[in-house]
């Protein structure tokens, strides 16, 4: 924000001579403007006043604003325009506009700026040298608003290419087509997710150079490098806005707790279990409001990584903290079917303990879901009949 010093009434203060000047004719017209003081900022308050004689007789005034702007109406004529602070002595001015034409019938511009060089010239040399000062200051903070200002541009432009690739496989079957092949559907969805993940680290590269304290910014990055499994970047990226967000003055829980859950996905990608259990572990517990979305999420991306292992504990976790989540039952139950048998007599799947009681929960919780038909299918082949009554179990 522009700053303004006390140099207003302290404004350099001029004596009101008399002069001669060019009597108005009997129209009117109007006149309007804004009072600039020398910092370039609106000046709120005072008056603005027409003289025909100078500035020793005011005779016509109009209030200024607190946007600095004033208007008023007089009759045709030349005049000296005068301003004057609230406070400026009688017979005294701030500044002066001499042959100031109002013109009959017309609304005339004229503002009276401060911040010409024939007036600050006239400043004592501590006001000058106060001026100079703000000028600095309000130079450095334009700048700053400006590398804002990008920067919150970029970040909007990231908010979207997330969005976007997430949707990644939706749009490619929509752009290819109902013929399209899965494969091809996939390799178009890659090709979108890396353009987005791409686009976003070089914007994100550039921007923590320019402001490397805000850890949105290494966030993202890391989001970035993530998608695009440049795993390790991702890690120390992520270390760096984690360590930003929890050193910071007012740390936010759910800032920490994206990091700490962005941390889990990288070594869950990678097959690190212990150390993305930590990290998802330490998601939950910095945002224990969203404890069970971070949990849950674990148990999806070990699910999609084909961890069976690592996916059933994850769900039993998460349900831990909310018990009517349907997917991570069906997470949970195709995590333990990898271990199922056949039996040789009947040829009937032979399903390991807990498996049943996992499919049958999400059939009670989401009885028409996405999987419902799939795990009504494998209950089935294990001679299992279906529990219709199952009721899940409240929070």
């Amino acid at each position: 924000m522009k700053r303004s010093i006390s140099l207003w009434l302290g404004l350099l203060v001029f004596a009101l001579l008399p002069a001669f000047a060019q009597a108005p004719s009997a129209g009117t017209g109007k006149i309007h403007g804004t009072v600039l003081n020398p910092t370039g900022a609106p000046q709120g308050s005072g008056t603005v006043s027409l003289s025909t004689d100078g500035g020793a007789t005011l005779k016509y005034t109009f209030p200024v604003g607190a946007d600095g702007g004033y208007s008023g109406e007089a009759p045709a004529g030349v005049y000296a325009l005068v301003y004057r602070a609230a406070d400026t002595p009688p017979g005294k001015m701030v500044d002066m506009y001499r042959g100031v034409k109002v013109v009959e019938g017309q609304d005339v511009a004229q503002d009276i700026d401060m911040t010409r060089q024939e007036y600050v010239d006239k400043l004592p040399p501590d006001q000058r040298k106060a001026l100079e000062e703000i000028k600095k200051q309000n130079a450095e903070a334009i700048k700053a608003n400006q590398v804002i200002n990008t920067l919150n541009s970029d970040l909007k432009i990231v908010n979207q290419d997330i969005k976007d690739a997430e949707n990644a496989r939706t749009q490619a079957a929509t752009d290819l087509g109902a013929g399209a092949t899965r494969d091809a559907v996939e390799a178009k969805a890659t090709d979108i997710r890396t353009a987005k993940y791409t686009e976003i680290e070089t914007m994100m590269t550039k921007d923590t150079a320019v402001m490397p304290d805000q850890s949105v910014l290494w966030t993202n990055l890391a989001r970035a490098e993530l998608g695009l499994k440049k795993y390790d970047d991702a890690e120390t990226n992520y270390r760096k806005a984690l360590a930003l967000a929890t050193n910071a003055k007012k740390p936010i829980p759910d800032v920490i707790g994206v990091d700490d859950a962005g941390l889990g996905e990288v070594y869950a990608r990678q097959g690190k279990v212990t150390e993305a259990n930590a990290a998802f572990d330490a998601a939950a517990k910095a945002d224990p409001t969203r404890a069970a979305f971070h949990l849950r999420n674990e148990a999806v991306i070990f699910f999609q990584e084909r961890n069976a292992d690592a996916q059933v504990a994850a769900s039993d976790e998460a349900l831990a903290v909310d018990p009517n989540q349907a997917i991570l039952y069906y997470i949970k139950g195709q995590g333990l079917i990898q271990k199922a048998t056949v039996d040789p007599k009947t040829n009937r799947i032979v399903l390991p303990p807990d498996c049943t009681e996992a499919y049958q929960k999400y059939l009670a919780l989401s009885p028409t879901g996405p999987y419902a038909a799939e795990v009504k299918g494998i209950l089935d082949q294990a001679g299992e009949k279906i529990n219709s009554n199952y009721k899940a179990p409240k929070k």
